[in-house]
């Protein structure tokens, strides 16, 4: 479409003019008008001035607001031809016309106190219907082609949101009482208020982690945790802990690598487990949890996990490797049909026993090497508890140990022809059953199995077996047994 100039001179705001060429110039307050005037009293889109075989022709496009010719008011939607010399009144704007040209002069100019329609020049003027000459076939023909042109830009303006966009429904009466300000008009708040909320917060936030440290936890820890002296004669923590959060939750190292490092003794080496865990990906933290409370027993927590994981009805997987109940339910000797079950000791835990790797001959067999094993880890090694019978103990440096297990501990009867199976099978539930810690309390109840007294998770746990064992004693026994 054809392009129209347009010279801009604004009086009312002392700027310089302005050439704008464009195929109609829009008049309002809105953001999207070429010509801006911002008064409550014109509307967001008041009036257009279009180009039309080449005279310049004036639209009232505001049914709120008057538009004024030549002091004549302008029915909304019609179009008078603009001349030099004409006046144009758009609210407290005047419109001075000249035309230079092919181009059109419009020179602004603003008086307060007047309003369209009720006084223009000190003399009140009737709104009087104009009456126009019958149009020409051409000039009609041109009409709807700006109708055209006035519609799409109408639709296209309805159709994005300003930011002076009222949210309200507009009321009835002037232009003026529909304005509505948004956020964009309402001064936010200082940064600086949140730079001094950053500096008050953070110390605040830092005092709490160092002198009240359940304010960040759900539960108190456990009085093993909380303790600022050992309790155990042998220490299985290079110091106590004292309530210190920073011991688990620091940034140099993860909690699991944490926990190892300070489980980590003369007698005690945590990161020592089962091989089946290793793998499976189970760390310190999936037996040992904390913040449970002061009474809370993380060692009793860990125990009870072991039939609440291993069990049939947990369908989680453990890196790809999912678990059941052991046993088929049950426990006792790993002899069935004559063939042991057990896989025997992990290359961890035979490598911190050299005394019973040097009992394997290069004539072993797999059998006879499981059996050596299995024997060599019962035979003078623990103490004889309960209802089980044994041998007095042959290591008098050991004063608090009175019998050791011995053959017929298990076994009724032994040797290479007949050895009784039926016995360990009663004998293996009275041993590896129930628990109690260093201060009597009850970790395994009486009749329960305990599952590490076999599946030993500290490979490195030194208080589990007399100390000092004599290597002849465990030659003697693997010999007796066959």
């Amino acid at each position: 479409m054809k392009r129209s100039t347009f010279i801009l001179v604004r009086e009312d705001r002392g700027l310089d003019p302005t050439t704008i060429a464009a195929e109609g110039l829009k008049l309002g307050r809105g953001p999207d008008c070429e010509l801006l005037l911002n008064h409550p009293t014109v509307s967001r889109l008041h009036a257009g001035i279009k180009e039309i075989d080449g005279r310049f022709y004036l639209f009232n496009l505001s049914s709120s607001n008057s538009t004024l010719l030549n002091g004549r008011v302008i029915a909304t939607e019609e179009a008078e031809v603009l001349a030099s010399g004409d006046e144009v009144r758009v609210g407290p704007f005047f419109l001075l016309i000249d035309r230079q040209g092919d181009a059109l002069k419009i020179t602004v100019t603003l008086q307060i106190g007047l309003r369209i329609g009720e006084e223009a020049r000190g003399e009140w003027v009737a709104a009087q219907p104009v009456v126009r000459p019958s149009a020409s076939p051409a000039l009609k023909e041109f009409a709807q082609a700006l109708d055209l042109f006035w519609g799409k830009r109408t639709r296209e303006k309805a159709g994005r949101k300003s930011p002076l966009h009222p949210r309200r429904p507009p009321r009835l009466g002037k232009a003026r009482f529909n304005w509505t300000p948004t956020r964009d008009l309402v001064r936010p708040w200082p940064f600086s208020v949140f730079v001094w909320a950053v500096i008050a917060i953070i110390p605040l936030s830092i005092g709490a982690a160092f002198f009240y440290a359940s304010a960040y936890a759900p539960e108190p820890l456990s009085n093993a945790h909380s303790r600022s002296s050992f309790a155990l004669s042998a220490a299985i923590a290079e110091r106590p802990n004292a309530n210190s959060c920073i011991s688990c939750h620091s940034v140099t190292g993860s909690m699991e690598a944490n926990c190892a490092k300070c489980h980590t003794t003369a007698v005690f080496q945590s990161p020592l487990t089962t091989h089946a865990h290793t793998v499976a990906g189970v760390g310190c933290l999936k037996c040992h949890a904390e913040h449970q409370g002061k009474e809370f027993r993380p060692m009793q927590a860990a125990l009870d996990s072991c039939t609440g994981c291993h069990n049939d009805q947990n369908k989680n997987t453990y890196n790809g490797k999912s678990v059941s109940t052991p046993h088929g339910g049950t426990f006792g000797y790993p002899v069935v049909d004559g063939k042991w079950k057990w896989k025997g000791l992990e290359p961890e835990e035979l490598a911190d026993r050299p005394q019973l790797v040097a009992l394997r001959l290069a004539t072993d067999t797999d059998r006879q090497w499981l059996n050596k094993q299995f024997h060599a880890l019962h035979l003078y090694r623990f103490k004889a508890t309960g209802n089980v019978s044994g041998v007095a103990n042959p290591l008098p440096e050991v004063q608090d140990v009175q019998q050791v297990l011995q053959c017929s501990t298990c076994h009724k009867s032994w040797g290479p022809v007949e050895v009784d199976r039926e016995t360990p099978r009663t004998q293996c539930g009275t041993c590896h059953s129930g628990m109690s810690d260093a201060f009597g309390q009850t970790l395994v109840q009486a009749g329960a199995p305990n599952c590490v007294s076999c599946h030993v998770q500290h490979a490195k746990d030194k208080r589990q077996v007399i100390p000092k064992v004599l290597a002849e004693m465990v030659k003697q026994a693997a010999g007796e047994t066959k």
